[in-house]
């Protein structure tokens, strides 16, 4: 029986999907070879300096931008989050880091990586960033990160110098389109007809799934 597909759309740069990584790997956990989630990327800081800027002037910019973060992170025990983000350091785009991770997928995809590396290494994306207050729109940092990891950095930097990480990335933009994303994390499953989006509770997710599992492939979900 094929697994359950799950495509998952975010951006590294948003605390919601950093908060809730924790509920995809659960879900991988509970439902093992039954669900297969493809990770996937949607420029919602792409310009994240600029944006910031912009929707937080008035309302005490960037600093007030990063007490908002740091009172999301604060309602989840298992995260921890660095003042130093978003007051001394402000990465400038989430890009640098999609193209990265898109480079692991193709890894990945080629037998390079290990299987699992494209979460693992988005997950120390994430932390990096919120917990270390690391710059990951600094292509030097990510470098490390990647090392950090054990991953094939040549490898890596060949995906990016031939455009092939442009190119997977350029993908994910078409797929975001395609399915109207416009928040992050978002799930889709079912074919496109189920989706959930932001702060989704753990058993939501499970209700969704099993709904799925267990209807016959042509026939709608009540969920």
């Amino acid at each position: 029986m094929e697994p359950l597909r799950i495509t998952h759309f975010s951006d590294v740069l948003c605390v919601w999907a950093y908060v809730t990584q924790v509920r995809m790997d659960k879900l991988v956990e509970e439902f093992g070879s039954e669900v297969a989630i493809d990770y996937r990327y949607v420029s919602v800081f792409g310009f994240a300096r600029d944006k910031l800027e912009e929707r937080w002037r008035g309302k005490g910019g960037l600093a007030a931008y990063g007490e908002h973060v740091a009172g999301v992170v604060g309602q989840f025990e298992h995260v921890p989050f660095h003042r130093d983000l978003w007051s001394r350091v402000v990465p400038i785009s989430s890009m640098p880091a999609h193209l990265l991770l898109c480079a692991v997928r193709l890894l990945e995809r080629e037998g390079r990586a290990a299987p699992g590396s494209q979460r693992d290494a988005a997950w120390h994306v994430r932390q990096a960033c919120f917990r270390d207050a690391r710059d990951i729109s600094d292509q030097a940092v990510l470098v490390q990160i990647a090392g950090e990891l054990g991953l094939d950095v040549e490898a890596i930097a060949a995906h990016l110098a031939a455009g092939r990480a442009h190119a997977e990335l350029a993908r994910d933009a078409d797929l975001t389109r395609e399915q109207d994303i416009r928040v992050s994390p978002t799930v889709i499953l079912n074919e496109g007809r189920q989706r959930m989006s932001g702060n989704v509770g753990y058993r939501v997710l499970v209700a969704n799934v099993r709904e799925v599992l267990k209807r016959p492939a042509m026939e709608a979900s009540w969920c």
